[in-house]
């Protein structure tokens, strides 16, 4: 009797650590996100400081006389990001409608609470859905070609690729699913909870709204910029960049 007992509370506890992994892996993810499009948008500041971003990630510092640093490095992060990805995604849809019935009584539900919270469970669930094949299609090609990240090699993707739809559409889903998980998880395990939860909990959406406008409005400026790099390099598309104070070493003439 007493090991049934153990067994039953043993099974017990694993909904609620299935439901901690899946929270923890979505905050590693969702910190990443933001990281990720910080760096990437420094595009913005210049090729130059794309370029010096990126050869601080390939750890170039640590063999100047060799062009590129450890793509392996750049490799070794995506492929952990994409096993985390997919711990999440796996977890996640342990609470999607398994079947059409489930389906039709959940949409019939969010139609008749009309309940902030649970419009936006719903549309983390499409965007996942959007981002369970572009983000492992985007993880896939950075993992399969980390020595082509660059000022140049990067808007190549865009524009020669021709993955820009894939990217623009990457990048709203991705911002929407990120702000509103965090939100999520700010809410479920009350974290900023307080004396008055109601409180923090508007707070919170409206944070949640300004971070998504923020990220976006970057992201989408990021977007620009590398299209328009793609484009003007389109006629030269897989020649690196080489920062300007290294050019002119190359030819002191000029």
């Amino acid at each position: 009797m007493k090991s049934l007992l153990e067994e039953r509370v043993r099974k017990s506890r694993i909904p609620a650590r299935l439901d901690l992994i899946q929270s923890l892996s979505g905050l590693a993810l969702g910190l990443f996100m933001w990281v990720h499009l910080i760096l990437v948008s420094s595009i913005l500041l210049g090729k130059d400081t794309m370029l010096a971003v990126t050869r601080l990630l390939e750890a170039s510092f640590l063999r100047p006389d060799v062009p590129g640093g450890y793509p392996a490095l750049v490799a070794g992060a995506a492929l952990t990001i994409f096993v985390i990805f997919i711990v999440h995604a796996g977890l996640a849809m342990r609470k999607f409608p398994s079947n059409w019935k489930q389906f039709r009584e959940m949409r019939s539900h969010i139609k008749m609470m009309h309940h902030t919270d649970t419009t936006q469970w719903w549309t983390q669930a499409v965007t996942g859905f959007v981002m369970f094949f572009l983000g492992s299609a985007h993880l896939i090609i950075i993992a399969s070609n980390p020595d082509k990240i660059g000022p140049y090699l990067s808007a190549d993707r865009f524009v020669t690729w021709g993955l820009w739809p894939m990217y623009l559409i990457l990048l709203f889903a991705v911002e929407f699913h990120g702000a509103i998980g965090m939100y999520r998880l700010a809410v479920k395990w009350g974290v900023f909870d307080g004396k008055n939860p109601q409180q923090t909990r508007k707070r919170l959406k409206l944070a949640k709204k300004c971070i998504t406008v923020f990220f976006i409005s970057l992201g989408l400026a990021s977007f620009v910029a590398y299209v328009k790099i793609g484009i003007e390099h389109r006629d030269h598309a897989g020649e690196r960049y080489v920062p300007t104070a290294e050019l002119h070493l190359e030819n002191p003439s000029h």
